[in-house]
């Protein structure tokens, strides 16, 4: 973007122009913008607008969700002799296909996630990955793969007879759409990225074992303390052995527990609704479970950087990355590793949002990515 003979990357932090409701214990900040000055490269200077304010001259104006829809059909694929997975449409199915791709893994689909793409332009799929949601067998580990689900979308992309389609992920859903783009780039139209994701050991060790304790200390006992002092030095394999017990209680104990931990974080004000999925066992079974699995094996990666050391593959593809400032989950630092790797694509820098795409700064941008994508590709 131009203006007048100085280039303006793609780089933008989007502040609020509003005040927070005021809490107790959180000091209320004036309305009026912060103006900052930041001295970063050229390649990297951040442009910082209100939330009010147009991304580009000339781009829709649209940052709110699309009304609820439901889907106008949906079925049961089977990708292998053990699973089947769900999937369902929605939107116009003459419109331009983007596949929804939920985190976790192990988190499953819900009917909010069809709101962030205009119904009238694009032909909306979702579907649950193996284990999750409606898809079966439930929480199963077998035959779970990271390339397991690469080769789904593949499958569901032919069976709805799909020539290429706009890939659309947050969290483990970002994890995804880079290694299915990665593996298949002529598919792909487009990306929407929110929560970078790389599975990296740092950011394992960042949220699992001990350095978001510094930010959620009284959530962060209540994840470590199911677990014996004597077994502490990995959290992630003590709750393997729990979650893989023969005994069902203690595999949906430490589930509980380990989903709680990750749904108490996941806002950057805390958010009742979503601390209340970990009670649901079911939920909690496969969300901790398939998420302990891939965590453990690495996501099935060759190397712990496998995916910036393939971004060559996708340099070329129109992307968009969203990213909350206070991200405690999938913290910063990895979209910013991306954005070094991939200066094409645009970031997103949401200044008041921690980690769910239900927040107010992080869903407005993610509206604003695709109808962008809407004129890119229409």
């Amino acid at each position: 973007m131009k203006l007048g003979h100085h280039i303006i990357p793609h780089i933008y932090y989007i502040l609020p122009s509003f005040s927070l409701p005021t809490y107790s214990c959180i000091r209320s900040f004036p309305p009026s913008p912060i103006n900052l000055n930041l001295s970063f490269p050229v390649r990297k200077r951040a442009t910082i607008r209100n939330m009010s304010d147009s991304i580009e001259t000339g781009v829709p104006q649209r940052r709110s969700l699309y009304p609820p829809i439901e889907p106008y059909n949906n079925g049961i694929l089977k990708v292998s002799d053990t699973h089947t997975l769900y999937w369902e449409q929605s939107g116009n199915p003459d419109g331009h296909p983007v596949v929804f791709l939920h985190g976790g893994p192990g988190g499953g689909t819900s009917p909010n996630n069809r709101r962030f793409f205009d119904p009238e332009f694009y032909r909306i799929v979702l579907f649950d990955q193996r284990g999750a949601g409606k898809s079966t067998p439930h929480a199963c580990l077998e035959e779970n793969t990271t390339w397991d689900l690469v080769n789904d979308i593949e499958k569901l992309r032919e069976h709805l007879k799909i020539s290429e389609w706009q890939v659309f992920g947050g969290s483990w859903g970002s994890t995804l759409a880079l290694t299915y783009s990665q593996s298949h780039p002529d598919k792909v139209t487009g990306l929407v990225l929110r929560g970078i994701f790389l599975i990296r050991k740092k950011e394992i060790d960042w949220f699992y074992e001990g350095g978001a304790a510094a930010i959620y200390p009284d959530a962060w006992e209540e994840f470590r303390d199911l677990i014996p002092e004597n077994e502490r030095g990995s959290l992630v394999d003590a709750y393997h052995k729990r979650l893989n017990s023969d005994n069902l209680e203690t595999q949906y104990a430490a589930a509980r527990a380990w989903t709680k931990w990750e749904m108490m974080t996941a806002h950057l004000l805390p958010n009742d609704g979503n601390i209340q999925k970990a009670e649901d066992d079911k939920f909690s079974l496969a969300f901790a479970r398939i998420e302990n699995h891939y965590f453990v094996n690495k996501a099935f990666f060759t190397s712990d950087s496998y995916l910036l050391e393939n971004i060559d593959k996708i340099r070329h593809i129109k992307t968009t990355i969203v990213q909350g400032r206070y991200d405690v989950v999938c913290p910063m630092m990895s979209a910013w590793d991306l954005h070094k790797a991939w200066p094409e694509a645009d970031l997103k820098i949401v200044g008041d949002a921690g980690h769910s795409a239900n927040e107010p700064g992080i869903a407005a941008e993610l509206v604003v990515a695709n109808e962008k994508m809407k004129a890119f590709v229409g």
